[in-house]
């Protein structure tokens, strides 16, 4: 891997997240009262594209603070444009610093068709959103969302959208009002407000065709996601599939509801029953696979009925001999952001610390925040180690490398550390302490539970 090639400038970057930080102070400040250069450095920004009058229309309208719904959606098409321009271009250059390559770009299938009038009224909430600005909202203006949800959730295809909406009324919620907040989370809530503004356009929740994998499975390393009410693993593997062409790049996730009082090694006791794969990267197994669902993103909708444990699989083996000509999957036009980088990658020979890797004289940063407490991996593990399977990443203007695995010395013996060690279950004291207080307070809440429900 080339390290030095990730420290080159990438040309435009820099400009494009300044014209998107420039369109998301207006829309602090909110589009009736909208600080016009953020809107006409937007349409400036596209002005040799395909959008280019219809977004040049809206920014006027929005700047005399007469913008409609439609004005809104050209917006938000031109700030998710402008993001997925910078996504493609960084990975290119990701692509080039490792020399993989990626798979063809899919057709799409359509889905359920959501309700129009559903639909409108969530663009009608979302403008309201934008008219009020981050720094406008109050609970009278957020509200307006809950009727939409609930009719939105009763719809299949509407779910997507629906689920995004909830979130994200839920999160204003708790900001309001918007007006006392110390700080906006202008990036954050701007990436919500775009995303959700293309979701109400009919069509828009079309997804690639699905098909079926048959073959290998061979894990390198688990993702834990983990927020107060929610925990998700996502498992990134090598695909080898039966029919002998390309290995391919793959996901497999699960997620579940948990109470805030569930941390750690906890949450692997909510995630496990729902996965078997969880055991496998436990056990340092390969999984044979049965005509499993997978889309040409590389996400397998897992199910266990197509899944069957396989031969021992040792994950830095298979970093080292099958990673490097694994085909890397697209992503769609929706989610292409900078923030959804996460490239698995093999790194070995260099000299670390806890937050550098440095090889051949080239620097490339770790992030070893994102190590979760659910395993034993540690940052200082990661600054003893001399190989690293990792999830390259880019934010706040440069590309870092998240630790999955390591391989360091214990007690002075060769050893490997995985961040998903404890994902099947574990003998290891700390894992085994952390999963008894889990079960202890789980045990707790279903006691309460059951008091309520009996008053």
């Amino acid at each position: 891997m080339r390290i030095d090639v990730l420290a080159d400038t990438v040309a435009g970057l820099d400009e494009a997240l300044t014209v998107v930080d420039a369109f998301d102070q207006a829309l602090v400040a909110g589009l009736l009262r909208p600080q016009a250069t953020g809107l006409f450095e937007l349409a400036d920004a596209v002005a040799g594209t395909p959008l280019a009058t219809r977004v040049a229309e809206a920014a006027e309208k929005a700047a005399a603070g007469a913008a409609g719904e439609e004005h809104f959606v050209a917006l938000a098409a031109a700030r998710t444009a402008l993001l997925g321009a910078a996504h493609d271009a960084l990975v290119l250059r990701v692509e080039e610093a490792i020399g993989r390559t990626r798979g063809e770009e899919p057709g799409v299938t359509s889905g359920e068709p959501a309700a129009l009038n559903l639909l409108a009224a969530a663009r009608s909430w979302l403008a309201d959103l934008a008219r009020s600005g981050w720094r406008g909202i109050d609970h009278d203006v957020v509200s307006g969302a809950e009727q939409v949800v609930s009719a939105l959730l009763k719809e299949p295809g509407s779910r997507r959208l629906a689920t995004l909406l909830d979130g994200f009324a839920a999160e204003l919620a708790a900001s309001c009002p918007g007006a006392s907040l110390d700080r906006v989370p202008e990036r954050r809530w701007a990436d919500l407000w775009s995303r959700a503004m293309l979701l109400t356009q009919p069509g828009a929740a079309d997804t690639p065709p699905t098909t079926t994998a048959t073959g290998r499975l061979l894990p390198l390393g688990v993702d834990l996601h983990e927020h107060p009410t929610a925990a998700q693993a996502q498992v990134h593997a090598v695909f080898e599939p039966a029919d002998g062409s390309a290995p391919r790049l793959v996901r497999a996730s699960v997620s579940a509801p948990k109470p805030d009082t569930v941390v750690g090694a906890g949450i692997w006791q909510l995630l496990r029953p729902h996965m078997s794969l969880l055991a496998a990267v436990s056990d340092g197994h390969s999984m044979t696979l049965t005509e499993m669902p997978l889309t040409v993103e590389g996400d397998l909708i897992w199910d266990d009925e197509h899944a069957r444990q396989g031969e021992p699989a040792d994950a830095f083996t298979t970093a080292r001999v099958a990673l490097s000509t694994a085909t890397a999957p697209v992503t769609a036009p929706l989610d292409r952001h900078p923030a959804r980088i996460a490239v698995p990658v093999f790194l070995e020979g260099y000299s670390s610390t806890k937050d550098t890797f440095t090889l051949a004289g080239h620097e490339l940063a770790v992030d070893t925040d994102r190590i979760p407490a659910a395993g034993p991996l540690t940052p200082e593990a990661v600054a003893a180690s001399s190989a690293c399977i990792g999830l390259l990443r880019w934010d706040a203007g440069v590309f870092s490398v998240q630790p999955l695995a390591v391989e360091t010395t214990v007690r002075k013996k060769a050893a490997a550390l995985h961040a998903g060690a404890w994902a099947g279950g574990t003998t290891d004291k700390t894992g085994v302490k952390a999963e008894k207080a889990a079960t202890d307070a789980a045990a707790l809440l279903r006691e309460r539970a059951g008091r309520l429900l009996r008053k």
